[in-house]
């Protein structure tokens, strides 16, 4: 208690010995008033005097002492008004100078406190956050003395950094990526559609491809793109795909009868029921989702088959929607998938769930400025969303899942179909 008391009086001590006792006490009813405000102005004005004593320190390591200097060419040079970033909002500092036989001797520690990188950065990531860029001069505090941030000024911070991300996106290599499972999908984003795929591996993100509309010809592009930054397109990958027309015609032109392509199971599920009256469609979903969580695919394609002959005495449509895609759904069955990584490629939750962080990072741009803007957004929080990505459930039966599609691939074995 004793040592705790005596840290409490020096800290005061020190606070008086900066600012003086009557300012103060001042500025103690300026933080009654503010509130919060007020009490970060005097945070961020502590800040300014940190920021400048280590330029003093750092100038007096290169010069010497005042009585005892270090080299006799070099000289202190007064100090001269400066600014440095301070978390994120740049402060005014007076900058101590360093002069020698060459002129000016710029400080190490200064350059690094005014780098714009770690603003722009920073501030990015606020407005994935989801704080406006035109309202962020009403969201900083507005320090003491403080520069002005201006709308414009953040914007240009921001179209810099995104540009940038942009380009790391596009250009990074898929070399040394070697994908397990691909979800392709698309997100419409004004008035433009962005296919995307998203790989099972270290990586994430694979890359995103801009057209009109979902087609083969995006798809094809998209690939192609990909195979260009150096991933290699080999044919024991699980295509996961919500059952678009376009991209399931780009898949099977370039890897026809060898294609491994699993159907968006909560898609079609959804796709059937569409078909059906409200009062058929709780039980048509507990019979679809019952055959699905069998282990064997003679099981699973049974109970489906059941549920086929069901559906006609309602809805052919429904029918027909089942029957045609009932092989793609059991994809994984056929490649006997444990249970738990299932989960995971059964659907595509996990590009979905990735749009929906895409959609919230995005919420408030008000209008896209072309299409530069777009694939600047959507490349920068694509990165964004790889930052929070996770090892999926059931990563260590990959090996084994790859072993047997090499098998199938190669002719030893082949894929169980019903008779």
């Amino acid at each position: 208690m004793k040592v705790n008391t005596k840290r409490r009086k020096k800290a005061i001590r020190g606070f008086e010995q900066a600012y003086g006792r009557q300012d103060l006490i001042d500025r103690m009813y300026q933080i009654y008033r503010m509130g919060k405000q007020g009490f970060d102005v005097l945070i961020n004005e502590i800040g300014g005097m940190m920021a400048e004593t280590i330029m003093y320190i750092d100038r007096e390591e290169i010069s010497g002492l005042d009585y005892r200097p270090s080299l006799p060419d070099v000289y202190k040079w007064a100090s001269q008004a400066g600014s440095v970033y301070i978390g994120d909002q740049k402060i005014p500092v007076q900058r101590p100078r360093l002069r020698g036989p060459q002129g000016e001797i710029a400080l190490q520690s200064y350059q690094k406190l005014r780098e714009r990188d770690v603003f722009s950065e920073e501030l990015l990531h606020k407005v994935l956050r989801r704080i406006s860029c035109q309202k962020y001069a009403e969201t900083v505090v507005e320090a003491a003395k403080a520069f002005g941030v201006s709308a414009s000024s953040v914007s240009r911070h921001i179209v810099a950094v995104t540009a940038k991300k942009l380009e790391e996106f596009k250009e990074r290599t898929l070399s040394d990526f070697n994908p397990f499972a691909v979800f392709i999908d698309t997100i419409n984003r004004g008035g433009e559609a962005f296919m995307v795929c998203l790989g099972i591996d270290v990586k994430g993100v694979l890359g995103f491809w801009q057209g009109a509309t979902e087609n083969h010809v995006l798809g094809e592009e998209l690939l192609g793109d990909m195979e260009r930054r150096g991933l290699r397109l080999s044919r024991r990958i699980i295509w996961i795909t919500d059952g678009g027309k376009g991209i399931i015609k780009a898949l099977r032109d370039r890897f026809g009868k060898k294609l491994i392509h699993q159907r968006c199971t909560i898609h079609k599920d959804r796709n059937i029921q569409k078909h059906l009256a409200k009062r058929y469609r709780k039980e048509a979903h507990r019979r679809f989702r019952t055959a699905l969580e069998q282990s064997r695919y003679e099981d699973a394609r049974q109970m489906l088959l059941d549920m086929e002959k069901w559906l006609r005495g309602i809805n052919e449509s429904a029918a027909y929607s089942l029957l045609e895609a009932m092989e793609e759904i059991l994809t994984l069955h056929r490649l006997k998938v444990p249970g738990i990584l299932m989960k995971t490629l059964h659907s595509t939750n996990p590009i979905e769930s990735m749009f929906a962080t895409v959609r919230d990072c995005e919420g408030n741009i008000k209008r896209y400025r072309g299409s530069k803007m777009m694939q600047r957004w959507l490349a920068s929080v694509l990165l964004y969303c790889e930052e929070g990505f996770n090892r999926i459930k059931g990563f260590a039966s990959i090996p084994d899942v790859i072993a047997r599609i090499e098998n199938v691939q190669e002719g030893n074995t082949a894929l169980e179909y019903a008779a």
